[in-house]
This record gives structure tokens, sequence and C-alpha cells, in this order.
């Protein structure tokens, strides 16, 4: 039988106050922002500055999607995947789900879209700009890279577009790197980034809570292993079918008809 010390009892309940009472200074605090803090803009600018000029990169990530059941619960569900990208125009993608499920492949004329399990693929032709390409993707064919909102060249301006309040919450550390933890709300959707100290302002986490959803769900990315001096060939963003890979039609997301 464990003995309890009444010394030792009294000062976790005394240190369990003290950081109850720190924590609603703190929301307090979170409550009162107003407005978006040039600390935290700067920041954010900074990072999608460096971000834009930097001609090829890959990344890996992890991607949690939380879904609400119709009884409230939660489920999470996680993948992970690679980007790499080539300024101006090329991009590739692919998610594991244990093993490679889906590759992306855009190589400035055409997008198209690789199941390894399964041998099928569709080809359509795309914008000739990444901007273009990832609009497209996401209006037409409902496929979102991971972490897209930052491969734009002009993220800041989309990221900033719709919010109202923007703050840094503190440092953080993400992976192990130090880092610039910000907050940011617009009308619909809360977001907030973990952006690396240094002379390498790289997102590290993103999570977006979509306000207006039953039971708000979150969208996180974890992303490591940057690279920012990737030594790319075009045959990255090229795909060429396997012998056995059959070919088709995209189906649209309100199956209106297809695309090719």
């Amino acid at each position: 039988m464990t003995r309890f010390d009444k010394t030792d009892t009294a000062g976790s309940l005394l240190h369990a106050l003290l950081v109850v009472v720190a924590l609603g200074t703190f929301w307090t605090s979170m409550a009162q922002a107003t407005g978006v803090d040039p600390k935290a803009a700067k920041i954010l600018d900074r990072m999608t500055t460096y971000l834009s000029k930097v001609q090829q990169l890959s990344v890996d990530t992890q991607n949690t999607l939380e879904a609400v059941l119709t009884s409230g619960s939660k489920i999470l569900f996680d993948s992970a995947a690679s980007v790499t990208l080539e300024r101006p125009n090329k991009l590739r993608a692919e998610r594991y789900d244990g093993l490679p499920s889906q590759s992306l492949y855009y190589d400035g004329r055409t997008l198209t879209l690789y199941h390894p399990v399964d041998k099928y693929y569709a080809t359509v032709s795309a914008p000739e700009t990444l901007e273009g390409m990832l609009d497209f993707a996401r209006e037409s064919l409902d496929l979102v890279a991971p972490a897209a909102d930052l491969l734009y060249a002009n993220s800041y301006d989309r990221l900033m577009q719709d919010v109202r309040t923007g703050f840094v919450v503190g440092k953080a550390v993400v992976g192990g790197v130090s880092c610039d933890h910000l907050a940011f709300s617009g009308p619909d959707v809360d977001w907030q980034i973990w952006i690396a100290d240094g002379d390498k302002p790289l997102p590290r986490r993103y999570v977006v809570t979509t306000r207006h959803m039953v039971g708000q769900p979150q969208y996180m990315v974890l992303m490591n292993n940057w690279n920012t001096r990737a030594n790319l060939a075009d045959a990255e963003f090229n795909f060429v079918p396997p012998p056995d890979a059959k070919e088709i039609d995209f189906i649209l997301p309100a199956a209106t008809g297809t695309l090719r």
C-alpha cells in the first residue's frame, strides 16, 4: 500500500493551482487579442518570403485529419507524405499509408494522379504555373497537396486574406527545433503555424481549425527533413506509367462528368 505524505500532497495541489491560475491568465490575455499583431505579421512574412525564394525543395510531412462523427466523437486519420517542388512549375507529392498509396506528378503541362497498388492513373492538362495548378487541382479535382497553402509564391497574401486577429503565442519546440508559435483567426477558420528560428525560417507545424463545421475539426501537418538545396532532375516530375498500369479518366467531385 502506498503511503501519501501530506506535505507532498499539499505541494502537488499548490503546484496544480498555480498551473491553473497561469493558464487562466494566459487564456484571458488571448481572448483580449484584437487585430493583427505586427510582430506576428512580420514573422509570417519573413517565412513566406524565404520559402517563395527557394527554387528547389523537398520536405516530409505527417498529416492528421480529424473527422467528427454524428455522435460528436472525433476520429483521427493519419498519413505520411513527401513533397518535392521546383519553381516555377513542377511538383511531386507522394502519400504513404504504410506503403506508397498515391502519387501526384505535375511537370508544368500535365497533372497525373497514380495509385501504385491498383496500378491506375489519370492524366489531365494543367495550368502552366504552380499556383494555377494548385488552384485547378483544388477547385476542379478536389485534390490538395499537403500544406499546399504554404507552397504558393504569394502565400502571405493568401494566408492573411480573411484574417481578423493574429498574435505571437510564444516560443515552442517542434521536432527539436525552436520555433515562433503564431495564431490567426478569420470568420470561418482558425489556424496556427510554428516557424523555425534562425536564418532558415521554415514552417514546422501547421494546424487549421474549421470553426463553421460541427465539432470544429482540425487538420494538422507536421513538417520535417526540409531540404532547400535539393538537386532535382526533370525526371523527378515526369510520370512514366509502368507497363501494367491502366489509364482512366478523372471523375469530377460533383460526379457531373469526367476530365481527360
